[in-house]
């Protein structure tokens, strides 16, 4: 049977953490960010963790997870 193959927009996107949770990247901190407050850009800062409604639906699009 052929290799499965990895939907490769989903591992430029997630990143799967030892304990098998989804981390992606927030959105909205490209551009425009001046008319949010300081509260929110450093809320936003750094990467989040996928809910788990979405989990296996990316994880199909990962059969070997990403390294």
């Amino acid at each position: 049977m052929p290799k499965m193959k990895t939907k490769k927009a989903a591992a430029k996107r997630f990143k799967i953490t030892a304990t098998g949770k989804l981390k992606h990247g927030v959105a909205g901190k490209r551009h425009r960010l001046i008319s949010h407050n300081a509260k929110y850009i450093r809320q936003n800062r750094g990467t989040s963790v996928a809910a788990k409604a979405d989990e296996a639906r990316v994880k199909s699009w990962l059969p070997y997870g990403t390294k």
